[in-house]
């Protein structure tokens, strides 16, 4: 008997693959039962999480990939295509974030962010359609944007700026393929404890933050993973262009 959320002969193409969130939902949909692309830039990083994920008996391929490089993203799929077949599952996970206060960042910072958050899961978003559209695959595109999407995060102007964008992109392509079965949402956390803010989060200004939160705490990696797998599942058939909040209230 399969549960909701099988994943079983999916291929799940997820960037960002190589540490923090991209990292543990390449583990997770794998224990669901996908096959998993791993993308990102760090080739010993990514040799690494497959190793681990073909430990636990799952099957994963690495895919070298800059998102940022819009001349690598058709061979990187060209790759996952050969290795792996069709991906029906796109996880736009890769981004970062420049900090400090608008009048201090440069344009270099600003460009950086939005060709990073935006522009690459656009790019990413239509080369996987040109493939899974011919296919005639059922198919699911998880954007994992952010509470500062909607609301305003102190010092990282840009970033809120491109998770907003790419909220609205979740929404306009999911309305421009809603006829092609391809459902488009948006994942939007809180703050997660990862291993790219621990440092952070451990310190007195951390603490203070972690204060502030309604439940005075962070959420974790694993918090979003009921979310993350009913998005990518046949249970998610019907949902499409929505946003979702997963941030234990931190936005209340």
């Amino acid at each position: 008997m399969t549960t909701p959320y099988d994943l079983t002969g999916r291929v799940a193409f997820i960037t960002g693959a190589t540490s923090g969130l991209g990292r543990h939902f390449a583990k997770v949909l794998s224990a669901a039962g996908a096959v998993v692309a791993l993308a990102g830039r760090r080739i010993d990083r990514l040799d690494e999480v497959k190793a681990e994920i073909e430990a636990a008996g799952g099957k994963a391929a690495a895919a070298p990939l800059d998102v940022t490089d819009a001349g690598a993203i058709g061979p990187a799929f060209d790759k996952v295509q050969a290795d792996l077949g069709v991906a029906d599952i796109l996880i736009n996970n890769a981004g970062l974030s420049r900090f400090g206060l608008s009048l201090e960042l440069t344009a270099n910072d600003f460009d950086t962010v939005i060709a990073t958050n935006l522009r690459a899961p656009f790019l990413l978003a239509t080369e996987f359609a040109r493939r899974v559209i011919p296919a005639k695959k059922e198919a699911r595109i998880v954007n994992i944007a952010s509470i500062g999407a909607f609301k305003v995060l102190p010092g990282v102007t840009p970033y809120c700026t491109s998770k907003a964008g790419l909220a609205m992109l979740t929404q306009c392509l999911a309305r421009e393929w809603a006829n092609k079965g391809i459902n488009v949402n948006a994942l939007c956390p809180g703050y997660v404890e990862t291993e790219l803010n621990d440092d952070w989060f451990k310190s007195d200004k951390g603490q203070k933050q972690i204060a502030g939160f309604p439940r005075k705490r962070l959420a974790k990696e694993s918090d979003l993973d009921g979310m993350l797998l009913l998005l990518c599942s046949d249970a998610a058939r019907t949902i499409t262009g929505s946003l979702l909040t997963v941030d234990d209230g931190q936005s209340l």
